[in-house]
């Protein structure tokens, strides 16, 4: 039987030890600082766009593809520091201190995804403002568009009709006023009563200080949202009294209250303090700040990118940010500038007083769960009205050295989009799962079913396609009698502080091997492993192993992984999406998440291998799963860094479109007015 009773406790992530292996496991347009007095300028790019976007979108099977590599000289040097100095979070890689790897070009084109989020080129970062409007979903995010390096930040934009297949636009905001010259930083969307959109964002100013500013869509009438406004009087918000200059940014998306009011968090600290300050707003240009703070732990530095939404406790569906009620609990996320890990409670939200308590204080913000227990930072989630649902995005950095993405031309990704609710089974933590659009990617599957696996036993999967892209589905079963006889109790575990897969237990580990070479010289796994306690319980523990993944000496391998609640009569679930140097596993239905990168230099293409492994030293396995081929959403993008979208293709026919379609766009209004 699962004992619940025991926390989702928080994990450390040790710098990288070799471990040896044993026996058995071997991501322009300027930014619109004005209203265009000519209208049919915004309609004409309105309609280039979207013809292109309609003949572009079509192609639902385009292939994975090389990406040019430049020939830079890799300079070795230790890791320069960026974000730091400018009051952000730390931006590179400073866990590295091992000389560069000699990359080739076939190895770092390999790494490049097929469905994951992604700019042609450059640095990229948190996601912005995600939003559904007029039949489009819309992606904002932080972009360098001069570079594979932390820098220049300002807005790009995308847009899907399935959150799969994008089309990037050009840029919607750029670090042009004094109030964000050094900064185009993370912000939030709120939908008015009337269903205008309302984008606060946090702006670096001319000498470094953290402002909030206001910015609109310059044609509400526009799907697309190709033009934004930044509204003339701002900032609208600066640091209060007793708030350092760099410590206020990341507003989140605003709730309406019982009094008609907007209210909205931003994150900050005092002292050692993480807090979520909160304001009260009518029109989004006069603020009230409340005089408590929404919430706050003592000892978890800097809260980042906070988000705020509420979730069921009765059913799966999402709920609009505004929802609150008895069936109604609300997470409260922040993302810790000191680690770079995003952490979230559920808890009670009290309008009266603007406060929000934990159910449980020892699972605090910051000191407790965690979204996810890999590679997974600043997360953002939005409503999605048309499904009913909430939707969570998350930046997915590099783990490799800065000399690698100046020569791949680009670093960062974004985890793919999940759904997140409350686990009502559990009561304790959230369900977050991959949006079933993913399943429309699906090619050729395999199945195997109740595959045995002795103690020690590797066995390899007979797969009939490529490996680097994959959808794999699986349950495990322990030996029953074993469980019950085993006289292993009350072991001391942890993910990251045991050997990995090569840590041997009476109950594990056992899973697969993801990104594995033949001989296994290179190998991922993912895995469970099951400690038993004197009174029979048992607790589960989902890990990724990274220790042996790569030969490379310039990327981190890291041991990741947690507690995950296990019911009685549960098998062992997971699921993993394999998409070239990502890897994201789900356990227990997605109670336990694992975000990996993954940069090996010989389990690549026609040599990348998945394997079934058990390396527990009492328990036989019986284990059945599906693995399916997955197909590349990728589509085509402008060669410009300025992210615009190549429309030669399309003039003819997006002419068409604008004279049949001229009386409808030449009475729009432009302006928005507050």
């Amino acid at each position: 039987m699962a004992d619940l009773r025991n926390p989702i406790l928080p994990v450390a992530d040790p710098a990288y030890i070799p471990i040896p292996g044993d026996d058995t496991t071997n991501l322009g347009r300027r930014f619109s600082t004005r209203n265009y007095s000519n209208k049919l300028l915004s309609s004409l790019f309105t309609g280039l766009i979207l013809v292109g976007m309609m003949l572009a979108m079509g192609n639902k099977k385009s292939t994975h593809t090389s990406i040019p590599v430049e020939e830079d000289k890799i300079l070795t040097q230790p890791p320069i520091s960026r974000g730091k100095p400018l009051g952000v979070s730390e931006k590179s890689n400073q866990q590295l201190t091992a000389r560069d790897y000699e990359w080739n070009d076939m190895m770092l084109s390999w790494q490049r995804t097929a469905f994951h989020f992604q700019p042609k080129n450059n640095w990229m970062n948190d996601p912005n403002g995600p939003l559904f409007y007029k039949g489009w979903y819309h992606f904002f995010y932080q972009y360098n568009p001069n570079g594979a390096v932390w820098g220049d930040i300002v807005w790009g934009h995308a847009v899907s009709k399935d959150l799969i297949r994008w089309t990037h636009l050009p840029l919607s905001m750029i670090a042009d006023q004094w109030y964000d010259v050094n900064g185009v930083w993370t912000g939030s969307a709120t939908f008015l009563v009337d269903g205008k959109i309302a984008m606060l964002y946090t702006g670096s100013t001319n000498e470094s200080v953290q402002v909030q500013c206001l910015a609109y869509p310059a044609n509400h009438d526009d799907p697309l949202l190709l033009d934004w406004v930044k509204y003339s009087g701002n900032p609208v918000l600066v640091p209060p009294p007793g708030i350092g200059p760099k410590d206020f940014r990341d507003p989140t998306t605003a709730w309406m209250t019982s009094t008609g009011k907007w209210r909205f968090s931003i994150g900050s600290k005092i002292h050692r303090k993480g807090i979520a300050l909160i304001y009260d707003t009518e029109d989004f240009i006069h603020y009230e700040q409340l005089n408590v703070t929404l919430h706050g732990v003592q000892g978890t530095g800097m809260w980042e990118c906070v988000d705020f939404y509420p979730v069921s406790t009765t059913h799966s569906d999402g709920l609009d940010t505004s929802a609150n009620g008895p069936d109604v609990k609300h997470v409260l996320k922040a993302s810790l500038d000191d680690d770079r890990h995003d952490y979230y409670a559920l808890g009670n939200y009290q309008e009266e007083t603007g406060e929000w308590v934990p159910d449980n204080p020892e699972i605090d913000v910051g000191i407790g769960i965690r979204y996810d227990y890999g590679v997974f930072y600043a997360a953002k989630t939005f409503y999605d009205p048309i499904k009913k649902r909430r939707v969570l995005w998350g930046w997915v950095g590099e783990m490799d050295s800065e000399a690698a993405d100046v020569k791949k031309g680009w670093a960062s990704l974004q985890g793919f989009p999940r759904t997140v609710a409350m686990d009502i089974k559990t009561g304790i933590n959230l369900i977050q799962w991959p949006v079933e659009e993913v399943e429309s990617l699906r090619l050729r599957k395999q199945e195997f079913n109740d595959v045995e696996l002795k103690p020690g036993m590797v066995a390899p999967l007979d797969i009939q396609f490529g490996t680097s892209q994959l959808d794999i589905v699986a349950e495990f079963e322990l030996q029953k009698e074993v469980v019950l006889n085993s006289t292993t109790f009350d072991e001391e575990f942890s993910c990251s502080e045991s050997k990995g897969a090569a840590h041997r237990g009476a109950l594990g580990p056992f899973g697969i091997l993801v990104l594995s070479e033949e001989s296994l010289i290179e190998q991922t796994p993912v895995y469970f492993y099951i400690v038993k306690a004197k009174n029979g319980t048992l607790s589960t523990f989902f890990c990724a192993d990274q220790s042996r993944s790569s030969l490379a000496t310039d990327v981190n391998k890291l041991i990741y992984g947690s507690y995950v609640p296990t019911l009685e009569g549960e098998k062992y679930s997971m699921r993993i999406l394999v998409d070239h140097s990502i890897v994201e596993s789900f356990a227990q239905g997605g109670r336990t998440v694992i975000t990996s990168r993954i940069y090996p230099t010989k389990a690549i293409n026609e040599n990348a291998k998945l394997f079934l492994f058990n390396n527990a030293t009492e328990a036989g396995i019986k284990t059945s799963l599906q693995v399916w081929q997955m197909n590349s959403a990728n589509v085509p993008v402008s060669k410009s860094t300025k992210g615009g979208p190549k429309l030669d293709i399309v003039i003819f026919f997006s002419l068409l479109y604008l004279v049949l379609n001229f009386d409808q766009f030449c009475d729009k209004s432009l302006g928005f007015h507050f």
